[in-house]
């Protein structure tokens, strides 16, 4: 074989052991904190919790912070904070995972799907002013990649319109744009702490805001909508409670919230690490053709949970690439399906192909390559010569 056959062809990958798109960081430290917790008297509803909401607040530069147990349920408490029930519409981007979209349907409202930008694949404002009618109560932004949105010409159509902005900011944790930092940026801003974000704590959430009857309500939803919780309780020596709305239990345990504020030390760091990754792929993009980077809006800092590329001007389609990629041991993926297209919605909200133009051709030649915090430049470059040598095979 020649020794630049494609892996997939019999030739010899780039590397024997996959390099996942992410993982995790666990040291020491976290291990020590989350074992600390567990020799105390408070697994869950204690004193850990309001410990690691004082400081993401902190961090982030909000008033408050509510800790619940996924990111999918910190939409879901924002999307309920709001009032948001049936007839009530929500604008929200096509591309995107399905929780931004189902939150909104939890509570029995309607999502209004909007196209992206095709640069940055971030939703466009534009759309998003033609989408808004009567019905419309808010908007959700996502943060994808972890490039912030134009959040001056969101905030101008909300302000135009009286309906507030959420951010799914998931992607975001340790972005900026212009200076103001990602959980400021909209009127509550959503997080998520699954394994392979920024901050993990395996699974966990978190919504930060200024407004206190937000803050407030969410943290009555996030426990089965009941007045006090146990903690509470017991530092007032009180048995009694009251139900006043329909909650959750989407309460986050004192075990995660002591490896969260273990990680949270590091988030500043670990964001500029995968910058540095980025700008070596920036570089080595500018050079190889078939793979185009996704654009960075100006005055922003990317806080890069992923790096994008578009497969452009190659001569095999993006699922080639994809399965040629991962057989040289480079464990790309695909973020996302746009949620339109998925069946539910097909079925359920008669959206059809066609819906979001931009956000269907992207699909169809977006990859995630591997960007985290613990890769080091030798894995960042046997990305780069996995991506190389693949163009090179399927260059048109």
């Amino acid at each position: 074989m020649m020794p630049d056959t494609l892996a997939i062809n019999g030739g010899t990958p780039v590397r024997k052991a996959l390099l996942p798109y992410s993982k995790p960081l666990v040291d020491d430290t976290d291990i020590k904190a989350v074992t600390e917790v567990l020799k105390t008297d408070w697994l869950t509803t204690g004193p850990k919790v309001a410990e690691f909401e004082k400081a993401f607040a902190l961090f982030v530069g909000t008033q408050h912070a509510v800790a619940v147990s996924n990111g999918t349920a910190a939409l879901h408490a924002a999307i309920f904070a709001l009032g948001i029930t049936k007839g009530d519409e929500v604008i929200v981007p096509a591309m995107t995972f399905a929780a931004t979209a189902n939150s909104v349907v939890f509570q029995g409202g309607t999502p209004v799907f909007v196209d992206c930008d095709p640069r940055t694949l971030l939703i466009d404002p534009v759309a998003v002013e033609k989408a808004v009618t009567k019905k419309t109560k808010a908007i959700i932004a996502v943060d994808y990649a972890g490039q912030p949105c134009d959040y001056d010409a969101l905030r101008t159509i909300a302000e135009k319109h009286d309906i507030a902005i959420i951010a799914d900011a998931c992607h975001a944790l340790g972005g900026t744009e212009k200076g103001r930092s990602v959980g400021t940026l909209a009127d509550m801003s959503t997080f998520s702490f699954h394994a392979v974000k920024p901050l993990a704590t395996g699974e966990g959430g978190m919504i930060t805001t200024n407004n206190a009857h937000f803050a407030e309500q969410m943290r009555r939803f996030r426990n089965h909508g009941l007045n006090s919780d146990h903690h509470e309780r017991h530092k007032t020596g009180s048995w009694f409670y009251e139900m006043s709305v329909l909650g959750y239990n989407y309460r986050l345990t004192d075990i995660q919230c002591a490896l969260g504020l273990s990680q949270l030390r590091h988030v500043t760091s670990w964001t500029v690490r995968r910058q540095e990754i980025a700008t070596m792929y920036d570089a080595a993009f500018e050079d190889i053709k078939g793979m185009k980077p996704l654009e960075k809006r100006d005055d922003v800092s990317h806080a890069y949970h992923l790096y994008v590329v578009q497969v452009d001007g190659l001569k095999a389609p993006r699922a080639d690439v994809y399965e040629a990629l991962r057989a040289e041991g480079i464990g790309v993926n695909v973020h996302y399906i746009p949620v339109h297209l998925h069946p539910y919605y097909q079925e359920y909200f008669e959206t059809k192909k066609g819906l979001c133009p931009n956000a269907e051709q992207a699909y169809e030649r977006i990859l995630s390559l591997p960007i985290f915090a613990g890769m080091t430049d030798t894995d960042a470059q046997d990305t780069i010569r996995a991506v190389e040598k693949v163009c090179t095979a399927y260059a048109a």
